[in-house]
């Protein structure tokens, strides 16, 4: 590989007014020497996406680095990456979402590690940073132990193979050999084609090296949405591939049952029942301790809610994901690709 091969980054939108003219100067601003082209897939927006998005383009027409723009009608993410993998043009492919914030050197590090470890896609740490109390007690929450176990993609760990990694960069080779991604995946796409990927003989690697800023929820409501819709999809994830279930995923779903057990028990039988609710607020209050720590006060003392509106969103879209979503996704697996064979974006 050419030390300073030309990269392209793509970016699938929506709705990322608050962050999208940030996020493109991260990728702009790259301490990188390697030509490089941005690829934003727009959907349909209600707010000033598509504004900035073309005023990006334009400020860019003249310059080494531009921007530019395709359609993504139907909204989804799977489907937007597509378009822009397909949009674009170098023989790296670096994923970005409107949100993200690439430290300097992110870039420069992929492509370095995609060198000396000869792996399809690398990624690193989702490094969660809020703008008020509230979205720094969430992101206080995403980067605890507590709050998601032992993710290295988001409390960091040692470098080497993972199943999957936080947004990716990835040879070109890879994705045109799997065919992108699968359009069936509205989450949890990534899971699937570095699923795909690996089952082909290729090699998913995560290195702490690798930073992206990332800008959490900014309500408890989009938190809720948010962390119901991982649960979802994580459940589709564990009926289409068995096995890839453990602990750390059974969790949130135990936790919502046994509190909802507790309550019904404590309200109906005896209050004992409610040893199991307040066992609960008890843990994570204590959890929130450590993890709030150099926060101001007003930040620590949301963390409790950050945590169990993250636990319980999750276990409650774990527990109620329809078998249906499931059979449909299953139904449009894609085997992997072996080296030599294509399959089209």
């Amino acid at each position: 590989m050419n030390a300073t091969p030309p990269v392209s980054v793509i970016m699938p939108v929506l709705n990322e007014e608050r962050y999208l003219r940030t996020s493109v100067r991260h990728i702009l601003e790259q301490e990188y020497d390697g030509e490089m082209e941005v690829v934003i897939a727009l959907g349909p927006s209600t707010d000033r996406t598509d504004e900035i998005a073309a005023e990006l383009v334009r400020e860019t027409a003249s310059d080494k680095r531009r921007v530019h723009t395709v359609p993504n009608p139907t909204g989804r993410t799977p489907a937007a990456l597509n378009a822009a993998i397909q949009a674009s043009r170098h023989p790296i492919v670096v994923r970005v979402d409107g949100h993200g914030m690439l430290s300097p050197n992110y870039i420069a590090t992929a492509v370095r590690l995609l060198e000396e470890t000869g792996a399809q896609n690398v990624g690193g740490v989702m490094h969660a940073e809020g703008e008020n109390a509230w979205e720094d007690a969430v992101a206080a929450a995403m980067t605890s132990k507590i709050g998601v176990g032992n993710a290295a993609f988001h409390t960091g760990g040692e470098a080497g193979p993972a199943e999957t990694v936080y947004l990716g960069v990835f040879r070109r080779e890879a994705l045109e050999q799997q065919g992108g991604y699968n359009v069936e995946f509205i989450r949890a796409q990534d899971w699937e084609l570095n699923f795909r990927i690996r089952e082909a003989g290729g090699l998913i690697w995560f290195s702490p090296e690798l930073r992206v800023q990332y800008r959490p929820r900014p309500s408890v409501k989009a938190l809720a949405k948010q962390y119901k819709d991982y649960g979802r999809w994580r459940h589709v994830v564990a009926r289409y591939h068995q096995g890839s279930i453990n602990l750390r995923y059974l969790a949130p779903p135990t936790a919502v049952c046994a509190i909802a057990a507790g309550l019904v028990v404590g309200a109906a039988l005896t209050p004992l029942g409610f040893v199991i609710p307040a066992g609960y607020l008890a843990a994570i209050a204590a959890g929130s301790v450590p993890a709030g720590k150099g926060l101001p006060l007003k930040a620590r003392l949301q963390i409790p809610v950050a945590l169990a509106t993250m636990h319980m969103s999750w276990g409650y879209g774990f527990l109620t994901s329809p078998r249906s979503l499931a059979r449909k996704v299953i139904a449009s697996r894609r085997p992997a690709v072996k080296t030599g064979e294509t399959e089209s974006v």
